[in-house]
């Protein structure tokens, strides 16, 4: 393979991964519902927290690819560390596979879970396009699964015929998703900065954004009869007076717009005659305490300077636990050691630099906006049970800035135009990454030898990608299957083929687990455990070494592990220790982390008596 990289292209080409403009859309949503209803209030510092603990793997990994150069990754980082040493030689076999079969937790699911949010997305797009056909409320689940089988096929077919992304390709992407990110941000600034508390605003009824206040009616079942609000118990609430209370919705005219109200919530025909929309960053509205439960939700910050503040360790925790998910991928390109002109000084830098620019500037600064910009008119609440809350918040302040609906929708799909793009080389390259880690396994005879086949035409590992393809399709229809657990959406209003199945009732979502939270949280444990092993690798590599550095070979990669270590931790007791915070879902991803690796300790057990192989070596292999 022709060296061909130098800083610059190996920077570009680890920067396409990590992608802060599709991330932003895709995670919005999950980081605003886990740890619902208060955990929100620290997404901006929860990102901080997951670059410090990236910051430090990525030194780990920086490292690592100076003391071994050649293509590699931390499958390949296991093996030589521990076979450099005397002692710990013994353990080589051991830690190549934990490695191996560790990267699989986020490799196998990662790509399952682009393919989901990718879904997820398009099932959005349907509604802006369809809306007589498709939801505003709920993505059609028949669409979600025909989406997921279609283009998965698709990526695959790219990876096999051995197509990746281009370095011109990753450099134009970066351009292209920078650039709206930069954008919007401005935009959600600039509104927020004219919006002043009591001045007139805009706000989302029915996907529609209007500075007025909309006409509400009671929710009916499809008897007729009035839906009552339930409480915690599933029981109808009833008011002061005891009277029972109903749910209400906001009202269309038969052209889809929302009816105008008056003063008094009475409906009028034109909306001059409407009573504003009045903005408000009150702290009385900015938290709110439900008066039985004692429960106090979050709805959005009253000051730019509560946007940057941890608020809680608990919730900090919470957020990193998620955020991780947005980060990951600057590690790939130690993989490219072959093709960079100078491996041992430009793989670390591209690494650490990546990191840097979409994480410390990108990421800090569209999270910042867009968490700025929530006020009573859009909510994190709001978010946490809509498909695209980025989407929504696109809407508002196009309409605001263009000065119409039409024109800041058509901002918001433009936008999602670039995210759709994005997300399509994001897949394609971890989908490929992950193929790749198990041929590497199956070329060492670690898993079945099969998959360290390459194709005769192509040259790829033919039987990798396209066993990891049906894995992602898998993955990527448990994802979509309630995303929406965990929230309280407002009933369905459409009733055609698209949502003959998979719909629940409003009250069930606010019970079930949320299946993409819980393939997030899958992956991330992955993500965690992998680059906790990376910590320890580069402590194994650089013990007793001349190279060794007290700073970034001991303290830096124990400070990694720790965190790392502390984020799988807290799957276990955060549930315990944040009011109001879902058992389900980390619990569940935890099941599957642990039968993850039980059946891998048992296979590797079996495969290595099978196959005479030691577990523990005796002697190093000759060379």
């Amino acid at each position: 393979m022709k060296p061909t990289l130098g800083l610059t292209g190996l920077t570009i080409n680890a920067m396409a991964l990590i992608a802060p403009g599709a991330f932003l859309w895709l995670t919005f949503q999950e980081q605003a519902l886990y740890g619902a209803p208060a955990a929100g209030a620290s997404m901006w510092f929860g990102i901080v927290g997951a670059l410090l603990l990236c910051l430090a793997t990525a030194v780990s990994y920086a490292e690592l690819s100076k003391l071994y150069p050649g293509a590699g990754s931390s499958y390949f980082y296991a093996e030589q560390a521990f076979l450099s040493k005397s002692k710990a030689f013994r353990f080589a076999r051991v830690m190549k596979f934990f490695t191996g079969w560790a990267s699989h937790l986020y490799y196998w699911v990662y790509p399952g879970c682009m393919v989901g949010v990718t879904a997820i997305l398009a099932g959005y797009l349907l509604n802006q396009f369809f809306p007589d056909t498709f939801s505003s409320n709920y993505n059609s689940p028949l669409f979600m699964i025909l989406f997921c089988i279609v283009f998965t096929v698709g990526i695959g077919y790219i990876a096999f015929r051995g197509v990746t992304g281009t370095t011109a390709v990753n450099m134009a992407i970066n351009i292209i998703q920078i650039s709206a990110l930069l954008v919007f941000s401005v935009i959600a600034i600039a509104y927020r900065t004219k919006h002043p508390d009591g001045s007139v605003g805009y706000h989302l009824s029915n996907g529609v954004a209007v500075n007025y206040q909309v006409f509400q009616d009671t929710v009916k079942d499809d008897k007729g009869a009035p839906v009552p609000v339930l409480d915690a118990n599933n029981k109808p609430t009833v008011d002061d007076k005891g009277q029972p209370v109903y749910q209400m919705a906001d009202q269309t005219d038969k052209d889809g717009n929302p009816v105008p109200a008056d003063k008094d919530g009475k409906a009028v025909t034109d909306p001059k005659l409407a009573a504003p929309f009045t903005v408000s960053y009150q702290m009385a509205d900015a938290y709110t305490t439900d008066p039985a439960t004692k429960v106090t939700t979050f709805n959005f910050h009253p000051t730019a300077k509560s946007v940057i503040g941890p608020h809680s360790f608990n919730f900090v925790f919470i957020q990193a636990c998620v955020a991780i998910l947005i980060l990951v991928g600057f590690e790939s390109v130690t993989a490219m050691g072959e093709e960079a002109k100078n491996p041992k000084k430009d793989i670390g830098r591209a690494v650490l630099l990546s990191l840097v620019i979409q994480g410390a500037v990108c990421y800090l600064i569209e999270y910042f906006a867009a968490n700025y910009l929530l006020h009573n008119g859009y909510t994190l609440p709001q978010a946490s049970g809509s498909g695209a809350p980025i989407g929504d918040m696109m809407v508002i302040v196009g309409t605001w800035l263009f000065g119409s609906y039409q024109a800041g929708r058509a901002f918001m799909l433009v936008q999602a135009f670039t995210v759709f793009l994005a997300l399509i080389g994001t897949t394609l390259a971890c989908l490929s990454t992950g193929a790749r880690v198990t041929y590497a396994m199956g070329r060492d005879e670690e898993v079945p030898s099969h998959f360290g086949l390459l194709h005769g035409k192509t040259l790829s590992p033919h039987r990798s990608i396209w066993t990891l393809a049906i894995i992602s399709i898998v993955i990527g229809m448990i994802t979509v299957s309630i995303y929406l657990g965990g929230s309280s959406p407002a009933a369905l209003d459409k009733h055609n083929i698209w949502y003959s199945f998979g719909i629940f009732a409003p009250e069930t979502y606010a019970k079930l687990p949320n299946t993409l939270l819980i393939i997030t949280l899958i992956s991330n444990f992955g993500t965690f455990l992998l680059y906790m092993t990376t910590c320890i690798i580069a402590i194994v590599a650089f013990r007793e070494h001349h190279m060794f550095n007290g700073f970034k070979h001991l303290v830096v990669p124990v400070f990694g592990l720790l965190a790392n270590l502390a984020c799988m931790l807290f799957y276990l007791i955060g549930p315990w220790t944040v009011a109001g915070m879902s058992v389900k879902e980390p619990y569940i991803a935890l099941g599957v982390a642990f039968l993850w690796g039980a059946y891998g300790w048992y296979y590797f057990a079996k495969s290595s008596k099978t196959k005479g192989k030691e577990m523990i070596l005796t002697a190093k292999p000759a060379v």
